[in-house]
Protein backbone atom coordinates (compact mmCIF):
# COMPACT_ATOMS: atom_id res chain seq x y z
CA UNK A 1 0.00 0.00 0.00
CA UNK A 2 1.06 3.58 -0.54
CA UNK A 3 0.74 4.54 3.11
CA UNK A 4 3.32 5.84 5.58
CA UNK A 5 3.56 5.10 9.30
CA UNK A 6 5.16 7.88 11.36
CA UNK A 7 6.50 7.70 14.89
CA UNK A 8 7.36 10.91 16.74
CA UNK A 9 9.79 10.68 19.64
CA UNK A 10 9.50 12.41 22.98
CA UNK A 11 11.94 15.19 22.07
CA UNK A 12 9.82 15.98 19.01
CA UNK A 13 6.68 16.29 21.17
CA UNK A 14 8.19 17.95 24.22
CA UNK A 15 6.22 21.20 23.97
CA UNK A 16 3.33 22.81 22.10
CA UNK A 17 5.61 24.11 19.37
CA UNK A 18 6.99 20.63 18.79
CA UNK A 19 3.51 19.09 18.65
CA UNK A 20 2.39 21.72 16.12
CA UNK A 21 5.51 21.02 14.07
CA UNK A 22 4.76 17.28 14.09
CA UNK A 23 1.14 17.93 13.08
CA UNK A 24 2.33 20.10 10.20
CA UNK A 25 4.63 17.33 8.99
CA UNK A 26 1.75 14.84 9.04
CA UNK A 27 -0.63 17.17 7.22
CA UNK A 28 1.98 17.96 4.57
CA UNK A 29 1.62 14.46 3.11
CA UNK A 30 -1.78 12.68 3.01
CA UNK A 31 0.03 9.35 2.79
CA UNK A 32 1.08 9.78 6.45
CA UNK A 33 -1.91 7.96 7.88
CA UNK A 34 -0.72 6.06 10.95
CA UNK A 35 0.85 8.21 13.68
CA UNK A 36 2.56 6.84 16.81
CA UNK A 37 3.40 9.39 19.54
CA UNK A 38 5.76 8.96 22.47
CA UNK A 39 5.19 10.68 25.80
CA UNK A 40 6.39 14.32 25.90
CA UNK A 41 10.16 14.46 26.35
CA UNK A 42 12.31 16.86 28.30
CA UNK A 43 12.09 20.54 27.37
CA UNK A 44 15.23 21.37 29.34
CA UNK A 45 17.93 19.26 31.01
CA UNK A 46 16.28 20.04 34.36
CA UNK A 47 12.91 18.64 33.26
CA UNK A 48 11.63 15.38 34.67
CA UNK A 49 10.69 12.66 32.20
CA UNK A 50 6.94 12.09 32.09
CA UNK A 51 7.35 8.31 32.23
CA UNK A 52 9.62 8.61 35.28
CA UNK A 53 7.04 10.83 36.96
CA UNK A 54 4.34 8.21 36.37
CA UNK A 55 6.61 5.55 37.84
CA UNK A 56 7.25 7.84 40.79
CA UNK A 57 3.53 8.40 41.26
CA UNK A 58 2.98 4.65 41.36
CA UNK A 59 5.89 4.03 43.73
CA UNK A 60 4.72 6.64 46.24
CA UNK A 61 1.17 5.26 46.28
CA UNK A 62 2.50 1.74 46.83
CA UNK A 63 4.39 3.03 49.88
CA UNK A 64 1.32 4.90 51.19
CA UNK A 65 3.14 8.19 50.66
CA UNK A 66 1.91 11.49 49.24
CA UNK A 67 2.01 11.32 45.43
CA UNK A 68 0.74 14.85 44.87
CA UNK A 69 4.07 16.22 43.60
CA UNK A 70 4.52 13.95 40.55
CA UNK A 71 0.76 13.95 39.94
CA UNK A 72 0.63 17.76 39.89
CA UNK A 73 3.67 18.08 37.62
CA UNK A 74 2.05 15.66 35.15
CA UNK A 75 -1.33 17.41 35.39
CA UNK A 76 0.16 20.86 34.83
CA UNK A 77 2.34 19.67 31.95
CA UNK A 78 -0.58 18.18 29.99
CA UNK A 79 -3.00 20.96 30.91
CA UNK A 80 -0.51 23.55 29.67
CA UNK A 81 -0.08 21.65 26.40
CA UNK A 82 -3.83 21.46 25.87
CA UNK A 83 -4.26 25.16 26.64
CA UNK A 84 -1.46 26.28 24.32
CA UNK A 85 -2.79 24.06 21.53
CA UNK A 86 -6.39 25.20 22.05
CA UNK A 87 -7.65 21.65 22.71
CA UNK A 88 -10.69 20.51 24.67
CA UNK A 89 -9.62 17.02 25.79
CA UNK A 90 -11.12 16.34 29.22
CA UNK A 91 -7.79 15.88 30.95
CA UNK A 92 -9.32 16.32 34.41
CA UNK A 93 -11.44 13.22 33.86
CA UNK A 94 -8.54 11.26 32.34
CA UNK A 95 -6.26 12.12 35.25
CA UNK A 96 -9.03 11.26 37.71
CA UNK A 97 -9.25 7.78 36.17
CA UNK A 98 -5.47 7.38 36.44
CA UNK A 99 -5.60 8.52 40.06
CA UNK A 100 -8.32 5.95 40.82
CA UNK A 101 -6.28 3.20 39.19
CA UNK A 102 -3.14 4.20 41.11
CA UNK A 103 -5.07 4.14 44.38
CA UNK A 104 -6.30 0.65 43.49
CA UNK A 105 -2.64 -0.45 43.22
CA UNK A 106 -2.71 -1.01 39.48
CA UNK A 107 0.42 -2.48 37.87
CA UNK A 108 3.34 -0.07 37.23
CA UNK A 109 3.16 -0.74 33.47
CA UNK A 110 -0.29 0.85 33.38
CA UNK A 111 1.05 4.01 34.97
CA UNK A 112 4.12 4.08 32.71
CA UNK A 113 1.90 3.86 29.61
CA UNK A 114 -0.22 6.89 30.45
CA UNK A 115 2.24 9.45 29.06
CA UNK A 116 1.83 8.04 25.55
CA UNK A 117 -1.91 7.61 26.09
CA UNK A 118 -2.52 11.23 27.10
CA UNK A 119 -0.23 12.62 24.41
CA UNK A 120 -2.09 10.50 21.87
CA UNK A 121 -5.39 12.05 22.91
CA UNK A 122 -3.97 15.55 22.40
CA UNK A 123 -2.50 14.76 19.00
CA UNK A 124 -5.69 13.02 17.84
CA UNK A 125 -7.79 16.11 18.53
CA UNK A 126 -5.24 18.43 16.97
CA UNK A 127 -5.09 16.38 13.76
CA UNK A 128 -8.80 15.51 13.80
CA UNK A 129 -7.72 11.89 13.61
CA UNK A 130 -9.17 8.74 15.14
CA UNK A 131 -7.65 7.72 18.47
CA UNK A 132 -6.92 3.97 18.51
CA UNK A 133 -5.92 2.49 21.87
CA UNK A 134 -3.39 -0.33 21.31
CA UNK A 135 -4.40 -2.03 24.56
CA UNK A 136 -6.49 -4.74 22.87
CA UNK A 137 -4.51 -4.79 19.64
CA UNK A 138 -0.89 -5.27 20.71
CA UNK A 139 -0.90 -8.59 22.52
CA UNK A 140 1.81 -10.19 24.64
CA UNK A 141 1.91 -13.83 25.67
CA UNK A 142 2.13 -14.96 29.29
CA UNK A 143 5.92 -14.72 29.20
CA UNK A 144 5.81 -11.12 27.98
CA UNK A 145 6.77 -11.77 24.35
CA UNK A 146 4.88 -10.20 21.46
CA UNK A 147 2.06 -12.45 20.22
CA UNK A 148 2.04 -12.65 16.38
CA UNK A 149 -1.76 -12.29 16.46
CA UNK A 150 -0.98 -8.60 17.04
CA UNK A 151 -0.38 -7.96 13.33
CA UNK A 152 -3.75 -9.35 12.27
CA UNK A 153 -5.66 -7.53 15.01
CA UNK A 154 -3.92 -4.24 14.33
CA UNK A 155 -4.35 -4.56 10.57
CA UNK A 156 -8.08 -5.24 10.90
CA UNK A 157 -8.59 -2.35 13.33
CA UNK A 158 -6.81 0.19 11.12
CA UNK A 159 -8.17 -0.97 7.74
CA UNK A 160 -9.92 1.87 5.96
CA UNK A 161 -9.03 4.46 8.61
CA UNK A 162 -8.18 7.77 6.93
CA UNK A 163 -5.81 8.90 9.68
CA UNK A 164 -5.32 7.61 13.19
CA UNK A 165 -3.22 8.01 16.32
CA UNK A 166 -1.90 4.86 18.01
CA UNK A 167 -0.03 5.62 21.27
CA UNK A 168 3.32 3.89 21.50
CA UNK A 169 4.99 1.76 24.15
CA UNK A 170 2.25 -0.58 25.39
CA UNK A 171 -0.22 -3.39 24.78
CA UNK A 172 -1.78 -6.03 27.03
CA UNK A 173 -1.16 -9.46 28.53
CA UNK A 174 -3.64 -12.36 28.09
CA UNK A 175 -5.39 -11.37 31.35
CA UNK A 176 -5.92 -7.81 30.09
CA UNK A 177 -3.29 -6.10 32.23
CA UNK A 178 -1.21 -3.41 30.55
CA UNK A 179 2.23 -4.51 29.43
CA UNK A 180 4.88 -2.08 28.18
CA UNK A 181 7.89 -2.64 26.01
CA UNK A 182 11.24 -1.70 27.52
CA UNK A 183 12.16 2.00 27.51
CA UNK A 184 12.06 3.52 24.04
CA UNK A 185 9.45 0.96 23.03
CA UNK A 186 7.37 3.38 20.98
CA UNK A 187 9.81 2.50 18.18
CA UNK A 188 8.50 -1.06 18.39
CA UNK A 189 4.87 0.06 18.26
CA UNK A 190 5.70 2.07 15.15
CA UNK A 191 7.19 -0.86 13.27
CA UNK A 192 4.33 -3.12 14.38
CA UNK A 193 1.82 -0.68 12.90
CA UNK A 194 3.90 -0.33 9.73
CA UNK A 195 3.89 -4.08 9.21
CA UNK A 196 0.24 -4.57 10.15
CA UNK A 197 -0.87 -1.92 7.65
CA UNK A 198 1.60 -2.97 4.92
CA UNK A 199 2.98 0.58 4.88
CA UNK A 200 5.46 1.40 2.14
CA UNK A 201 7.63 3.36 4.59
CA UNK A 202 8.14 3.79 8.31
CA UNK A 203 9.32 7.27 9.31
CA UNK A 204 10.98 7.69 12.68
CA UNK A 205 10.91 11.40 13.51
CA UNK A 206 13.47 12.45 16.07
CA UNK A 207 15.78 15.38 16.91
CA UNK A 208 18.64 14.50 14.53
CA UNK A 209 18.94 14.31 10.75
CA UNK A 210 19.73 10.62 10.57
CA UNK A 211 22.49 8.58 12.15
CA UNK A 212 26.14 9.47 12.19
CA UNK A 213 29.02 7.20 11.27
CA UNK A 214 30.25 7.48 14.87
CA UNK A 215 29.01 8.91 18.16
CA UNK A 216 29.09 12.73 17.75
CA UNK A 217 30.22 13.02 21.37
CA UNK A 218 33.41 11.21 20.37
CA UNK A 219 33.62 12.51 16.79
CA UNK A 220 31.95 15.95 16.55
CA UNK A 221 32.27 16.04 12.75
CA UNK A 222 31.04 12.46 12.27
CA UNK A 223 29.78 11.82 8.73
CA UNK A 224 26.07 11.17 8.17
CA UNK A 225 25.09 7.64 7.18
CA UNK A 226 22.96 7.84 4.05
CA UNK A 227 21.95 4.16 3.91
CA UNK A 228 22.39 1.22 6.25
CA UNK A 229 20.97 -2.31 6.28
CA UNK A 230 18.97 -3.87 9.10
CA UNK A 231 21.89 -6.20 9.81
CA UNK A 232 24.48 -3.43 9.91
CA UNK A 233 22.27 -1.47 12.27
CA UNK A 234 21.91 -4.49 14.56
CA UNK A 235 25.70 -4.84 14.70
CA UNK A 236 26.15 -1.18 15.65
CA UNK A 237 23.28 -1.21 18.15
CA UNK A 238 24.73 -4.23 19.92
CA UNK A 239 27.97 -2.32 20.46
CA UNK A 240 26.18 0.60 22.05
CA UNK A 241 25.16 2.86 19.15
CA UNK A 242 22.08 4.74 20.32
CA UNK A 243 19.86 4.32 17.30
CA UNK A 244 16.59 2.42 17.45
CA UNK A 245 15.09 0.20 20.12
CA UNK A 246 16.66 -3.28 19.79
CA UNK A 247 13.32 -4.94 19.01
CA UNK A 248 12.12 -2.32 16.51
CA UNK A 249 13.81 -3.90 13.50
CA UNK A 250 12.11 -7.30 13.67
CA UNK A 251 8.54 -6.37 12.62
CA UNK A 252 9.66 -4.63 9.41
CA UNK A 253 12.65 -6.79 8.54
CA UNK A 254 10.70 -9.75 7.12
CA UNK A 255 8.41 -7.69 4.83
CA UNK A 256 11.35 -5.41 3.96
CA UNK A 257 9.69 -2.11 4.91
CA UNK A 258 12.34 0.65 4.81
CA UNK A 259 12.86 2.94 7.80
CA UNK A 260 13.63 6.63 7.41
CA UNK A 261 15.29 8.45 10.33
CA UNK A 262 14.40 12.12 9.97
CA UNK A 263 14.57 15.37 11.93
CA UNK A 264 11.36 17.00 13.13
CA UNK A 265 13.12 20.37 13.37
CA UNK A 266 14.54 20.07 9.86
CA UNK A 267 12.02 17.89 8.00
CA UNK A 268 13.45 18.53 4.55
CA UNK A 269 17.05 17.66 5.44
CA UNK A 270 18.21 14.22 4.26
CA UNK A 271 18.25 11.61 6.99
CA UNK A 272 19.23 7.95 7.06
CA UNK A 273 17.46 5.12 5.24
CA UNK A 274 17.49 1.65 6.81
CA UNK A 275 17.01 -0.99 4.14
CA UNK A 276 16.94 -4.75 3.73
CA UNK A 277 19.70 -4.51 1.11
CA UNK A 278 21.88 -1.72 -0.22
CA UNK A 279 24.67 -1.22 -2.70
CA UNK A 280 27.74 -0.29 -0.62
CA UNK A 281 29.43 2.87 -1.90
CA UNK A 282 32.08 2.84 0.80
CA UNK A 283 33.51 -0.10 2.79
CA UNK A 284 32.54 1.13 6.28
CA UNK A 285 29.14 2.51 7.21
CA UNK A 286 29.52 2.90 10.96
CA UNK A 287 31.74 2.64 14.04
CA UNK A 288 30.43 2.02 17.56
CA UNK A 289 32.31 1.46 20.77
CA UNK A 290 31.64 1.05 24.45
CA UNK A 291 33.64 0.61 27.62
CA UNK A 292 32.91 -1.70 30.52
CA UNK A 293 34.49 -5.02 29.53
CA UNK A 294 36.92 -7.41 31.19
CA UNK A 295 39.03 -10.22 29.74
CA UNK A 296 39.95 -13.57 31.27
CA UNK A 297 43.25 -14.82 29.84
CA UNK A 298 43.92 -18.57 30.16
CA UNK A 299 47.26 -20.17 29.28
CA UNK A 300 47.88 -23.90 28.91
CA UNK A 301 50.49 -25.62 26.78
CA UNK A 302 48.93 -27.51 23.84
CA UNK A 303 45.40 -26.76 24.98
CA UNK A 304 44.29 -27.21 21.37
CA UNK A 305 44.98 -30.93 21.71
CA UNK A 306 42.99 -31.30 24.90
CA UNK A 307 39.45 -32.42 24.16
CA UNK A 308 36.72 -30.40 25.83
CA UNK A 309 38.97 -27.65 27.14
CA UNK A 310 36.90 -24.80 25.70
CA UNK A 311 33.68 -26.46 26.85
CA UNK A 312 34.99 -26.66 30.43
CA UNK A 313 35.97 -22.99 30.38
CA UNK A 314 32.55 -21.91 29.20
CA UNK A 315 30.80 -24.27 31.63
CA UNK A 316 32.43 -22.38 34.51
CA UNK A 317 30.85 -19.16 33.22
CA UNK A 318 27.51 -20.93 32.80
CA UNK A 319 27.62 -22.17 36.40
CA UNK A 320 28.07 -18.57 37.53
CA UNK A 321 25.26 -17.32 35.27
CA UNK A 322 27.64 -15.23 33.14
CA UNK A 323 27.28 -14.62 29.40
CA UNK A 324 30.36 -13.95 27.28
CA UNK A 325 30.94 -11.67 24.28
CA UNK A 326 33.99 -13.01 22.40
CA UNK A 327 36.44 -15.92 22.70
CA UNK A 328 39.75 -15.21 20.89
CA UNK A 329 42.08 -18.24 20.91
CA UNK A 330 45.54 -19.39 19.85
CA UNK A 331 47.50 -22.64 20.19
CA UNK A 332 48.29 -22.20 23.88
CA UNK A 333 45.95 -19.40 24.99
CA UNK A 334 42.26 -18.74 25.26
CA UNK A 335 40.68 -15.42 26.20
CA UNK A 336 37.09 -14.75 27.19
CA UNK A 337 35.71 -11.22 26.94
CA UNK A 338 32.67 -10.35 29.03
CA UNK A 339 30.76 -7.31 30.18
CA UNK A 340 31.58 -6.01 33.64
CA UNK A 341 27.87 -5.98 34.47
CA UNK A 342 27.74 -9.71 33.67
CA UNK A 343 30.89 -10.49 35.66
CA UNK A 344 29.77 -8.49 38.68
CA UNK A 345 31.73 -9.53 41.77
CA UNK A 346 32.21 -13.12 40.55
CA UNK A 347 35.75 -12.52 39.28
CA UNK A 348 37.68 -14.25 42.11
CA UNK A 349 35.34 -17.25 42.25
CA UNK A 350 35.48 -17.65 38.44
CA UNK A 351 39.28 -17.68 38.52
CA UNK A 352 39.28 -20.31 41.30
CA UNK A 353 36.77 -22.44 39.40
CA UNK A 354 38.87 -22.24 36.21
CA UNK A 355 41.97 -23.40 38.10
CA UNK A 356 40.02 -26.29 39.59
CA UNK A 357 38.16 -27.32 36.41
CA UNK A 358 40.73 -26.67 33.66
CA UNK A 359 44.10 -26.95 35.44
CA UNK A 360 45.69 -24.16 33.33
CA UNK A 361 49.29 -23.00 33.50
CA UNK A 362 48.13 -19.48 34.25
CA UNK A 363 44.89 -17.48 34.53
CA UNK A 364 44.50 -13.74 34.96
CA UNK A 365 41.61 -11.28 34.84
CA UNK A 366 42.16 -7.88 33.18
CA UNK A 367 39.72 -5.02 33.60
CA UNK A 368 39.35 -1.68 31.82
CA UNK A 369 38.70 -2.92 28.29
CA UNK A 370 36.63 -1.17 25.61
CA UNK A 371 35.34 -2.84 22.43
CA UNK A 372 34.87 -1.10 19.09
CA UNK A 373 32.91 -2.50 16.15
CA UNK A 374 33.72 -1.28 12.65
CA UNK A 375 30.79 -2.34 10.46
CA UNK A 376 30.06 -2.32 6.74
CA UNK A 377 28.95 -4.71 4.03
CA UNK A 378 31.48 -3.04 1.76
CA UNK A 379 34.36 -4.53 3.75
CA UNK A 380 33.69 -8.06 2.50
CA UNK A 381 36.26 -9.16 -0.06
CA UNK A 382 38.29 -5.94 0.15
CA UNK A 383 41.97 -6.57 0.71
CA UNK A 384 43.69 -4.64 3.47
CA UNK A 385 40.70 -3.53 5.56
CA UNK A 386 42.08 -4.88 8.83
CA UNK A 387 45.51 -3.45 7.96
CA UNK A 388 44.04 0.02 7.40
CA UNK A 389 42.17 -0.14 10.71
CA UNK A 390 45.24 -1.31 12.63
CA UNK A 391 47.42 1.34 10.99
CA UNK A 392 44.94 4.08 11.85
CA UNK A 393 44.99 3.04 15.51
CA UNK A 394 48.78 2.69 15.54
CA UNK A 395 49.23 6.15 14.05
CA UNK A 396 46.96 7.51 16.80
CA UNK A 397 49.06 5.81 19.47
CA UNK A 398 46.39 3.24 20.38
CA UNK A 399 47.44 -0.27 21.41
CA UNK A 400 45.14 -3.09 20.27
CA UNK A 401 44.43 -5.68 22.95
CA UNK A 402 42.01 -7.72 20.79
CA UNK A 403 41.37 -8.13 17.06
CA UNK A 404 38.47 -10.29 15.86
CA UNK A 405 36.92 -10.47 12.38
CA UNK A 406 33.98 -12.70 11.57
CA UNK A 407 33.77 -14.99 8.54
CA UNK A 408 31.27 -12.64 6.88
CA UNK A 409 33.98 -9.92 6.85
CA UNK A 410 31.28 -7.32 7.55
CA UNK A 411 32.44 -6.55 11.07
CA UNK A 412 35.84 -6.10 12.74
CA UNK A 413 35.94 -5.99 16.54
CA UNK A 414 38.94 -4.52 18.32
CA UNK A 415 39.64 -4.22 22.02
CA UNK A 416 41.51 -1.22 23.45
CA UNK A 417 42.14 0.31 26.85
CA UNK A 418 39.11 2.26 28.04
CA UNK A 419 41.06 5.52 28.07
CA UNK A 420 41.82 5.04 24.35
CA UNK A 421 38.18 4.52 23.30
CA UNK A 422 37.49 8.01 21.95
CA UNK A 423 40.92 8.31 20.34
CA UNK A 424 40.50 4.97 18.54
CA UNK A 425 36.98 5.74 17.28
CA UNK A 426 38.15 9.10 15.90
CA UNK A 427 41.12 7.48 14.17
CA UNK A 428 38.96 4.80 12.53
CA UNK A 429 36.34 7.36 11.47
CA UNK A 430 38.94 9.60 9.88
CA UNK A 431 40.45 6.64 8.05
CA UNK A 432 37.22 5.42 6.48
CA UNK A 433 34.99 8.51 6.22
CA UNK A 434 34.67 9.95 2.74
Amino acid sequence: MNHITCKFGGTSLADAEGIRRAASIVEENPQRRYIIPSAPGKRTPEDKKITDLFYGWHSLVEQDLDASEPRNIIRNRFKDLAKQLGLTVDLDRELEIIDEQAAAHVEPDYMASRGEYLNGLLLAELLKARFVDPLDLIKFDEEGFLDPVTYERMGQALAGVERCIVPGFYGSLPDGRVKTFSRGGSDVTGTIVARATASRLYENWTDVSGFRMADPQMVPNAQRIEEITYQELRELSYMGANVLHDEAIFPVREPGIPISIVNTRAPHEPGTMILAQREPRTPVCGIAGMAGFSMINIEKTLMNRERGFGRRVLSVLEEHGISFEHVPTSIDTMSVILKDEELGNHGPSVIKALHRTCEPDNVNLAHGLALIATVGQGMAGRIGMAARLCSACANAGVNLRVLDQGSSENNIIIGVEEYDLGKAVRAIHDEFAE
